[in-house]
């Protein structure tokens, strides 16, 4: 049997002992199939077709999502819910379920008290998928996939990795609410036999508490999340996989550190599915092979691409450019992108690449803003050689430079108006720099980040106390100190970038201020991350400011 057959009847086959792990609790086969089918008479019952999921345990969503499937309803998976996704979800789907609040106007659905049998195998030429996800556009789309497209890709994967990590456990740093973790986190273990542990992976050091006694793992994890590793050497695993996003350069010596090999990249997209696939171990090509069942070509340097993940049997041309190699393909970055500032056509990848061939930048992004005006930002990260200018002259003075680097490429107009310079890329936590999530670094009440250190269970950020920052005004005229309250709220704020919390805050303790925090200063925060709770310490040369714990409810 196929995995894609093992998919398509997989409430109809005889569970297996163990299905999967909660922590260090292994979950009985019997005890998910009798969840699904709770789901599945549920969502039977209900006279809508429609029903968006979002839940943090994956084997508490797969159940749900098999029991959805087999009612022969279709599943609607958001990849957050921020107020904007709530409220477009509200007016596509007739149902809720999951454990956060459901959106406005729509009423959760519980399973039910008995559960129905499954009696047939899935329809995989059914629609049953819609990925609901904001992308790099920033706006939500509705994405219809066929269970055929879902199922074959894990055949393709089981094919190229399978016997990497035989029978090897599967932990994920990333969520299944997104394309990548759906397929690599849920379908791929249920359609192999291999163990799905249900709590994601926030730091490395989770790896002891949830691989299960006596097993192997795989980590299906983030862009974000390898290239923030720890200070550890030779971590067990059987494998390590990354996509979402590119895998910047600068990760890949710390990750040979940590796993003893590079991790296995996975290219591809909520459109096209897994395309291609790469590991840059030392002296081991660079470019990109072809996932099992995938054709491309190139046409006009764009990559076209034919797949059985593909919803349509021709050739699709893709957002991206390539060149053919010898052994496959290397990508040359996305298709021109064109926006409008200020009434001029702006090339984006045009602006992209005059910014990228300056030496005092190391990576960036540009985000268009609509407020207060329509204009262009700019998140980067500099070089050394920018950091010292920035160091020497001031943020304005590097801003001024790299404006001077598009003068032959953008008119004066519509040049980037407002700088955004980071240690590092902002990422979500699928390992994406969306327009969302580089958008809120233009929050003029957040503080300048200037480092990130990997700390044993935790990181330490530099930041910037910016005179000009609103939280200073009224607090006091004559001697400005940033309020407590401020300090709490950036605690929370990075702890739940840097560590993906979910959980609503539930209260401190421990808490002390002990050194009032002064504008035009550089302040460490120190975050740790257990399970609950937030450790916090904000400290400097003149000493320690202020430390305490925040409590966060499971979600």
């Amino acid at each position: 049997m196929t995995p894609a057959e093992r998919l398509a009847s997989l409430l109809t086959l005889p569970p297996p002992d163990v299905i999967g792990w909660r922590r260090r609790e292994p979950v009985a086969g019997a005890e998910f199939i009798k969840q699904a089918g709770r789901w599945q008479a549920a969502f039977a019952a209900h006279p809508g077709q429609r029903f968006a999921l979002y839940f943090q345990d994956s084997l508490s969503f797969a159940a749900a999502l098999f029991g959805v499937w087999q009612a022969g309803k279709q599943a609607w998976l958001p990849g957050d819910l921020t107020p904007a996704s709530r409220q477009a979800l509200a007016s596509r789907v007739d149902g809720f379920a999951g454990d956060a609040p459901p959106p406005p106007e729509l009423a959760p659905v519980e399973p039910a008290s008995a559960p129905a049998v499954a009696d047939r195998l899935l329809d995989v030429e059914a629609q049953q998928l819609v990925v609901f996800t904001s992308g790099s556009t920033g706006q939500p789309q509705a994405l219809p996939k066929r269970l055929r497209q879902l199922f074959d890709e894990i055949t393709a994967l089981e094919q190229a990795f399978g016997a990497t990590a035989p029978g090897a456990a599967v932990l994920a740093s990333v969520s299944h609410q997104h394309v990548y973790g759906l397929l690599f986190r849920v379908l791929w273990p249920l359609a192999t036999g291999r163990a799905l542990q249900a709590q994601s992976l926030v730091v490395l050091e989770d790896l002891v508490e949830l691989t299960p006694p006596g097993a192997r793992a795989v980590l299906i994890a983030s862009p974000a999340h390898l290239s923030r590793l720890p200070l550890v050497e030779n971590v067990a695993l059987d494998q390590v996989f990354s996509s979402g996003a590119p895998l910047p350069d600068a990760a890949l010596p710390d990750c040979l550190r940590v796993f003893g090999r590079a991790p296995i990249e996975v290219y591809g997209s909520s459109e096209t599915g897994g395309v291609a696939w790469r590991q840059r171990n030392p002296g081991a090509p660079v470019h990109w092979q072809a996932l099992p069942g995938v054709e491309w070509r190139i046409e006009d340097e764009g990559l076209c691409l034919r797949s059985p993940h593909l919803d349509e049997t021709g050739w699709m041309v893709s957002a991206d450019r390539a060149a053919a190699v010898e052994g496959g393909f290397e990508l040359r970055g996305r298709a021109d992108r064109i926006v409008k500032i200020a009434e001029k056509r702006v090339s984006l990848t045009a602006v992209e690449a005059a910014l990228r061939a300056s030496p005092l930048l190391a990576d960036l992004r540009l985000v268009p803003l609509t407020e207060p005006r329509e204009q262009l930002g700019v998140v980067a990260v500099p070089s050394e050689a920018g950091w010292q200018l920035h160091d020497a002259q001031g943020k304005r003075a590097l801003a001024e430079a790299l404006r001077a680097c598009l003068a032959d490429v953008v008119e004066r107009v519509a040049l980037p108006r407002r700088f955004r310079f980071l240690p590092e890329l902002p990422f979500n936590t699928q390992g994406k720099s969306t327009q969302a999530r580089l958008g809120q670094e233009f929050d003029p009440r957040r503080p300048a980040l200037r480092a990130i250190q990997p700390t044993e269970g935790g990181q330490d950020l530099t930041l910037f106390i910016d005179p000009a920052l609103p939280q200073f005004e009224g607090h006091f005229p004559e001697h400005p100190i940033l309020a407590g309250v401020v300090q709490l709220e950036w605690a929370e704020m990075f702890g739940r970038e840097r560590f993906g919390i979910t959980g609503e805050f539930a209260g401190m303790e421990a808490l002390k201020f002990q050194r009032v925090i002064t504008p035009d200063r550089l302040v460490t925060l120190s975050l740790t991350w257990a399970p609950g709770k937030l450790g916090f310490r904000y400290h400097s040369a003149q000493g320690q400011h202020a430390s305490g714990r925040l409590l966060f409810a499971t979600p």
